[in-house]
């Protein structure tokens, strides 16, 4: 009996793995939800402080399971093994802990290929009540933030808008919907934009020939992309995207083109101060022959907007936010 229990007692840990590879926000909360609920440890990493470079912003997260799957990035692949299995630990003693890797780290062994640091707080989930409602918003398509107080260790839901860092002694994760393209236009073109979209994990809806968008799916997370080679057939989406929060609106056609357009909409009644949403030529590069090439274009350009508006909302996402005096280990 006695060599029985040291035997189990010298079983070593879980190797970390990954569960599946995704960054996806949804994805990640999922993850964890689905663990709790099959009665697993759960534990949630946040990057909580940059130092110097960092591939990942502040706020991005893993969730790690003490059976060792895990999945989300706080870097760039290279140190999630390694949170993974500081998180295990934590799960082990059923308390929450920092981990400091890179530059001012005590691992000397681990450097980060930017050459910076990084701080992860590392947070043992009591339940999944507060993660249903983050997702249950976003599947709303409603902003929503969580908040962590490590000398707490607590985790709290606030609604609205946010951006992810420190405020006092709380560290803010700022979660916004998943980016969604309305596209409407010609099969083959729109088609072609589907497709890729879905790959680089956009939501996509598809409008039949002479749909118009219904106003809540036009939200501030969502692109319009309009592919038709008949601008008359186009301006009642036009025309309600322009009224709607949508983040990019592109028009596909030459520039000869969009000035009729334009002339179009002014005689529609639409003032002159809206014309410059539209981004006409549509895409990053002019002059797409085909429509794979198209579909790139029009995403990459989709990409490099949402981008943009992320950064304006979150603008301290990739610089050096000073962690409160907590333990770090």
């Amino acid at each position: 009996m006695t060599a029985r229990i040291a035997a189990a007692s010298q079983t070593p840990a879980p190797e970390p793995r990954a569960a599946f590879i995704s960054d996806d926000a949804i994805d990640i909360l999922a993850f964890a939800v689905q663990s709790l609920e099959k009665g697993r440890a759960v534990a949630l990493a946040t990057l909580v402080e940059i130092r110097g470079g960092a591939a990942r912003p502040l706020g991005a997260q893993m969730v790690v399971r003490d059976d060792g799957l895990y999945c989300g990035f706080v870097s760039g692949g290279c140190t999630e093994a390694a949170v993974a299995a500081d998180a295990m630990i934590a799960l082990g003693k059923g308390m929450d802990r920092h981990l400091r890797l890179g530059e001012g780290s005590p691992f000397f062994d681990i450097v980060l290929p930017c050459g910076g640091g990084i701080t992860l707080a590392i947070h043992v989930l009591a339940d999944a009540a507060v993660l249903r409602q983050v997702l249950i918003a976003l599947d709303r398509r409603t902003p929503v933030c969580l908040r962590y107080h490590p000398g707490k260790h607590s985790l709290s839901l606030l609604k609205g808008e946010g951006a992810s860092g420190w405020d006092g002694e709380w560290f803010v994760r700022a979660y916004r919907a998943k980016p969604r393209i309305v596209v409407a236009g010609t099969p083959l073109e729109a088609g072609a934009l589907a497709r890729v979209a879905v790959a680089a994990g956009y939501e996509i809806v598809e409008l039949e020939r002479g749909q118009v968008p219904a106003p809540d799916e036009l939200d501030a997370d969502t692109a319009v992309a309009l592919l038709f080679h008949d601008v008359d057939r186009e301006l009642p989406v036009l025309t309600t995207a322009l009224a709607s929060d949508a983040f990019y609106i592109g028009a596909l056609g030459s520039r000869r083109t969009h000035t009729k357009r334009c002339e179009a909409l002014l005689a529609c009644g639409q003032p002159d101060s809206v014309l410059a949403r539209i981004k006409a030529p549509i895409g990053i590069f002019d002059k797409a022959r085909d429509a794979c090439a198209l579909a790139v274009s029009v995403v990459a350009d989709i990409a490099h907007a949402r981008a943009r508006l992320e950064a304006a909302v979150n603008p301290n996402s990739r610089r050096r936010e000073q962690v409160p005096q907590i333990d770090k280990m």
